[in-house]
């Protein structure tokens, strides 16, 4: 046996376990680990690319109605399940024209490059305001859903496309539960 070559192979090994595991850190990091969905960080910048690329983008903000009252009511656990259904709903709509995130708590966001690609934002409210079963127990679940298009803003940013939409978001949910604005 050569020493000297398996001396030499070692720190290269060495490397190249740890870049590996470093490359699986980071990836997590850019996906919720309850929903499999985008952070926020991994949404941002290929969700900004894509406003710039295409015109007729959509940005969506979508936010669970009432979903403390889940978790109070029948546990964590049911309120994952609501989480997890609603990063589906999402995720199914938005489809392989888009992408979706969860940015924290019970907030998603996602960004499609043509809104005539998906089946619209009423289906998305329908789709987010179904019924998740969990253990035996039908959970309520309803969604405030604001949107931004990109051709309504002046400068196409993302941030200025995100803020549009929570505004649109909160008049909807001034309006009352269980609205989108269309």
């Amino acid at each position: 046996m050569d020493f000297t070559l398996v001396g030499a192979a070692l720190p290269a090994l060495g490397w190249a376990v740890h870049g590996s595991v470093l490359a699986r850190r980071l990836a997590g990091a850019r996906r919720d680990p309850l929903t499999g969905l985008h952070t926020r960080a991994g949404w941002t910048t290929r969700a900004a690319r894509l406003l710039d690329r295409h015109p007729t983008a959509l940005v969506v903000l979508v936010d669970l109605d009432d979903f403390k009252a889940i978790n109070d009511r029948h546990g964590h656990a049911a309120g994952d399940a609501v989480l997890a259904a609603t990063a589906r709903r999402l995720n199914d709509w938005t489809g392989r024209h888009g992408i979706a995130a969860r940015i924290g708590g019970d907030e998603f966001v996602a960004i499609v490059t043509n809104p005539a690609h998906t089946t619209g934002l009423h289906a998305l409210w329908i789709a987010l305001d179904r019924p998740v079963h969990h253990h035996g127990q039908v959970l309520p679940v309803s969604a405030s859903v604001g949107r931004c298009h990109r051709a309504d803003l002046p400068v196409p940013t993302l941030t200025d496309a995100l803020s549009a939409a929570d505004r649109s978001m909160y008049a909807v949910k001034g309006r009352g539960r269980r609205n989108t604005q269309h």
